[in-house]
């Protein structure tokens, strides 16, 4: 007779219990003992080995240690992407602390709250940063001065219990604050155990590494590679957000894996390939992946679901081109000592093929959410099909049912959560700032498609009747208390939300946005050269918008980094000039950028003419 465990959970067989394998910190230790010469991070020119990321981070933990640093303290750790990240994280693990990852790009007052809701006695960033912490009381410590110095003898490590934290990581909160999550060693290994030998991570393998350090991923693309002794390889900027440099960044550093955001992986997948290539796994996640990989890549595609709540990855699947081309790509099967049950409103499990909510046990889950009892309850719930004590399960509000051949198909959200371009986002976070705006009466903050698909975060506002706002305007003052994903791409004015029978906002009514409800910064004027013609011509179709003034603002009209990189490419084709994505954070309007373009087509024809020929310019007035 079956039990009802195995009536409803979707899981793996177990693996290799946690005291075979060990926990991170004593896993990288090991490596820098057998292989001290091997690279373990490398940025450009600038490489750790294994015996230097080892004795740095030692030299850094002597150095928290005489700050105050204890055991069980949990320490700000505010760099960009950078080999001392590493260094850093190693170092806090060391004196048996925990750190909290927080992305330099984040609004001052809410990297400040992470700190204070974590009661961090001490801040690591570097010195350009500092002085975003004016307003902080604890003690900060630059990592140059860290590391400066005669080298302290290696700290008596305290013993690491499975049970304790290894980082801390906030989200965006429905009550209007970031919640922190906190994770174990025993969860960060179960993922490190499951990712070493799904994928056959060897010290030969070279990895990737793109996401900020306030990402649950950048975990994920740090500590198993570290722990097998493979080399993590960290792209530039302008890589991480262009699908074709990518390409070409992977094939020149023969990257063996890399995980790439759904958004930009999506679009490497059209790109061609070389036959060969260094390149043997593709990973994705963190939105919902649209296509099949392509039966010609020379490498194998996995496409993986898991929140942050659960360390990152819970589930996984291998893709088949030829799987099943009519439907969504599945989110596979459950990891290691992974359970998944999906289940009703009662938590009763639904029938197989019928849509329940993914509700997820096993070690891999977080202890909870930091100074948030209530909340930690209501979503860490007692695991009704274990009678061991303890046993939870996190109810992650997604959707998924069961397809035929065991796999998972995922659904969507049972709540009004929201992930863009792989950023999860609580709408009421979004309108609990925005209403805290001078002149907005109320708002809704909704994800929207475009034609192509493609997400944006669009804001419906009421405002007063007096109200003279600008999406500038609302821009600046949110960007102030939020981090720039969760900015909206368009504001729409209402007079009223539409209401249901029931009198609750009828979000099937809401209108689209237009050129009639939309807010614009300024009035529109018209293109006046032919660059500027051509340029809001290619804006405007990028954007789905019907016209592009002069004065318009690429990215205050919900354009982004992936949609710039389509648009510098389409520049570098109807212009024949290379323009970078910085140039285009530099000069975002059409009058800017056009002015930009015609100063490197000039350089361009100058240079290639040479003495005595009139350079090309695309600067004459358009005809109306």
């Amino acid at each position: 007779m079956k039990t009802s465990t195995e009536k409803s959970a979707l899981c793996t067989a177990a693996a290799p219990a946690l005291h075979e394998t060990g926990l991170v910190p004593e896993m990288v230790a090991g490596q820098a003992a057998e292989h001290p010469d091997a690279i373990a991070v490398a940025s450009g020119a600038e490489a750790l080995t294994y015996f230097e990321l080892n004795r740095r981070a030692g030299v850094f933990a002597a150095h928290l240690q005489a700050l105050g640093v204890k055991p069980g303290d949990l320490v700000g750790l505010c760099l960009p992407r950078c080999p001392d990240m590493a260094v850093a994280a190693l170092g806090i693990w060391k004196t048996g602390g925990a750190y909290v990852p927080m992305d330099p790009g984040y609004p001052a007052d809410r990297l400040v709250f992470m700190l204070e809701d974590a009661q961090a006695p001490v801040l690591v960033t570097n010195q350009d940063l500092v002085r975003r912490f004016a307003t902080w009381s604890g003690a900060i410590a630059d990592t140059p001065s860290l590391l400066a110095g005669e080298d302290r003898p290696d700290p008596v490590w305290s013993e690491i219990m499975p049970h304790e934290l290894a980082y801390v990581i906030y989200t965006s909160g429905s009550t209007g604050t970031p919640k922190g999550v906190e994770i174990t060693h025993a969860s960060l290994s179960n993922l490190v155990a499951w990712h070493k030998r799904a994928f056959a991570v060897t010290a030969t393998d070279r990895a990737s590494h793109l996401a900020g350090l306030g990402f649950d991923a950048a975990v994920w693309e740090l500590w198993p590679y570290l722990a097998s002794g493979a080399s993590v390889h960290l792209a530039d900027e302008a890589v991480r957000t262009s699908a074709e440099l990518l390409q070409g960044w992977l094939l020149a550093e023969e990257i063996t894996i890399s995980f790439v955001p759904t958004p930009i992986a999506e679009q490497m997948l059209l790109l061609e390939w070389p036959g060969r290539v260094s390149l043997r796994i593709l990973l994705t996640g963190g939105d919902t992946l649209h296509h099949y990989p392509p039966a010609d890549l020379p490498f194998a595609v996995f496409n993986n679901y898991g929140p942050t709540e659960c360390t990152v990855v819970a589930t996984s699947a291998r893709l088949n081109p030829l799987q099943c081309p009519d439907t969504l790509p599945p989110i596979g099967r459950a990891i290691d000592n992974t359970e998944i049950h999906l289940l009703d409103e009662r938590a009763l499990p639904v029938p197989a093929g019928f849509p329940g909510e993914i509700c997820i046990g096993g070690p891999g889950l977080a202890r909870g959410y930091r100074n948030r009892p209530e909340l930690t309850k209501q979503k860490f719930i007692p695991n009704p099909f274990h009678s061991e004590p303890g046993s939870r399960l996190f109810k992650t509000g997604d959707l998924a049912r069961l397809l035929p051949d065991g796999e998972l198909a995922f659904l969507g959200r049972a709540d009004d959560q929201i992930k863009i371009r792989g950023c999860r986002i609580e709408p009421k976070e979004v309108v609990s700032a925005l209403n805290r705006r001078p002149g907005v009466r109320d708002s809704l903050v909704v994800a929207g498609e475009d034609e192509s698909g493609e997400k944006r975060l669009i804001a419906y506002v009421i405002l007063d009747e007096t109200a003279r706002v600008t999406p500038a305007e609302l821009r600046d003052f949110l960007r102030g208390q939020l981090p720039e994903y969760m900015l909206p791409a368009l504001f729409v004015r209402l007079a009223a939300f539409p209401l249901t029978a029931h009198g609750k906002i009828d979000h099937s009514a809401l209108p689209p946005p237009d050129s009639s409800n939309t807010l614009r910064d300024k009035a529109s004027v018209l293109p006046q050269t032919l660059t500027e013609v051509r340029v809001a011509g290619i804006l405007a179709e990028l954007l789905k918008l019907d016209a592009i003034g002069r004065h318009d603002n690429f990215f205050l009209l919900g354009g982004h980094s992936l949609l710039g990189a389509q648009m510098i490419a389409q520049l570098r084709q109807i212009f024949g000039v290379e323009v970078s994505l910085r140039s285009l954070f530099d000069a975002p309007t059409v009058a800017a950028l056009s002015s930009e373009l015609d100063r490197l087509a000039e350089q361009k024809a100058t240079r290639a003419a040479g003495a005595g020929s009139a350079p090309f310019r695309c600067n004459a007035e358009a005809k109306s």
